[in-house]
């Protein structure tokens, strides 16, 4: 386990953080580029020493201000991996996946060795240099030679930042596999919301400095609560929105305004009025780009309810696929694939239907300006 909080000054900018990690959990500090998820990697590391605070690793500690203990980084249990990876270009995948084992037995070294070797399915490239492998496979032995001496906790630094969607989706998998198999705590810094969903058993969103959620993967970043989390993590769509009538035995509202009707979930199931009341509180939608189909006529026998119609005004590449923006009073963005782009022959000036389900709706806490 490693645990801790630090109150660090880095220029104009302040950091205050805390947490905690199990051995076998993945926690993911999630955030925007300068939240502080790489300067809190550093603290623990050793790399910058904060001006306050206390930090254990495997429940002995290596910070305290109060006691001015400080534990340098070379005598920490720590493994990084950072986005560039750092390999040693004169040395082979099996010389940098060894390097931090100079000192143990050449027998314990090679058997090490060629474990990491296996479980990250580098068999056959031990004696190929760093500039011989690809972007995969010099990712596979950076984190090899991280895991190789046996760290008290595995710090990851947006280690798939480099790479494209389809080979980080690959490698997030075989990470998550070789991670279960190593009962270490780890630490991974991401910006990507599927990343952190498919990496982490616990998430911390940070921002300016600050922790200000956090929780299960999910339930956090899936259908956020508060309005800064939900543009933080992408959420497309954002609405202000009067309701306009709930209906507790479905457990739903009507919210309306500008153009829009949405049926979305309640928002205070606890406290509700009667069916039917007509509240006039405003509200804020959220609605996942995602999470729209898109039809040429109104769909007849779907349980989908929303239903509303609009005009194509823009179609942009994004990945993966393409953001379709439809005129429904209000701009609706939609997300796609090419295939769908080009069978339904989608382009701007064209009429569609936006469906998606009520419960694809979740009502955000603070309301965007």
């Amino acid at each position: 386990m490693t645990e801790g909080w630090v109150d660090c000054r880095v220029g104009s900018f302040r950091l205050e953080v805390d947490w905690r990690i199990e051995a076998g959990e993945v926690l993911a500090l999630f955030g925007p580029s300068g939240a502080g998820k790489t300067t809190t990697l550093r603290a623990i590391a050793g790399l910058l020493r904060p001006q306050r605070g206390h930090i254990e690793i495997a429940g002995s500690p290596v910070y305290d201000d109060a006691t001015s203990l400080w534990i340098p980084a070379h005598r920490r249990r720590v493994g990084y991996l950072a986005q560039q990876y750092h390999l040693f270009p004169h040395l082979n995948a099996a010389q940098n996946i060894g390097y931090g084992l100079r000192k143990w037995p050449k027998i314990a070294a090679a058997e090490r060795v060629n474990g990491l070797v296996s479980a990250l399915q580098l068999e056959g490239l031990e004696e190929r240099s760093p500039g011989e492998l690809s972007g995969g496979q010099q990712q596979r032995v950076a984190i090899a030679r991280a895991l190789a001496p046996g760290p008290d906790v595995l710090l990851l630094d947006e280690p798939f930042a480099a790479m494209d969607v389809e080979l980080r989706r690959v490698l997030r998998r075989e990470l998550r596999s070789v991670l279960t198999r190593s009962p270490i705590p780890v630490m991974l810094v991401t910006h990507d919301r599927e990343e952190a969903l498919a990496m982490a058993d616990s998430v911390q969103v940070i921002d300016e400095g600050k922790t200000i959620a956090q929780g299960r993967p999910l339930e956090t970043l899936g259908q956020p609560g508060q309005g800064r989390i939900a543009r933080l993590v992408g959420v497309e769509n954002l609405f202000r929105l009067t309701v306009e009538s709930r209906n507790p035995q479905d457990g739903t509202m009507i919210c309306v305004g500008g153009g829009l009707r949405i049926e979305a979930p309640l928002d205070e199931p606890a406290s509700l009025p009667a069916p039917g009341h007509t509240g006039g509180e405003q509200v804020a939608v959220g609605i996942r780009a995602s999470d729209i189909i898109l039809a040429h006529r109104e769909p007849a026998g779907t349980s989908a309810r929303n239903r509303l119609p609009g005009v194509v005004t823009s179609v942009e590449p994004s990945t993966p696929g393409y953001e379709v923006t439809l005129d429904c009073g209000q701009p609706l963005r939609c997300r796609i694939t090419g295939a769908s782009l080009e069978e339904m022959g989608i382009e701007p000036g064209a009429t569609l239907w936006a469906v998606f389900k009520a419960s694809s709706c979740f009502i955000v806490q603070d309301p965007p300006p």
